[in-house]
Formats: C-alpha cells, sequence, structure tokens
C-alpha cells in the first residue's frame, strides 16, 4: 500500500469516527425512540466501516 493510499485509509477512519461520535451523540439528545433507533443504527453502520477500514491496513 502506497503513502498516499494510508492517508487516504486514515482521513477515512476519521471521518467515520467522527461520524459515530456524532450519531451516538445525537442518539443520547433525542427524545423519539423510532429517531433515537435510528440514529443507534447509523451510530452502529459507521463503527462496522470503521472496523472494516481498519482491518484494510
Amino acid at each position: 500500500m502506497s503513502p498516499k493510499e494510508l492517508t487516504y485509509i486514515e482521513d477515512a477512519l476519521g471521518h467515520e469516527k467522527f461520524l459515530k461520535t456524532q450519531c451516538m451523540e445525537a442518539a443520547q439528545n433525542l427524545q423519539d425512540p423510532e429517531l433515537k433507533s435510528y440514529a443507534q443504527q447509523l451510530a452502529q453502520k459507521h463503527q462496522q466501516l470503521f472496523t472494516n477500514l481498519y482491518n484494510l491496513v
């Protein structure tokens, strides 16, 4: 893997971590059960994407 490719993956990891955190914070602040559940699902999806990207390295 080239250094440039590694940089792209590192950037993507940072984005996925940020998005997961944002979704988790939103889920904590939401009162509507459906929206809360959806935000939690999104957080899990971003965690899965993070793990998949991490395993590329």
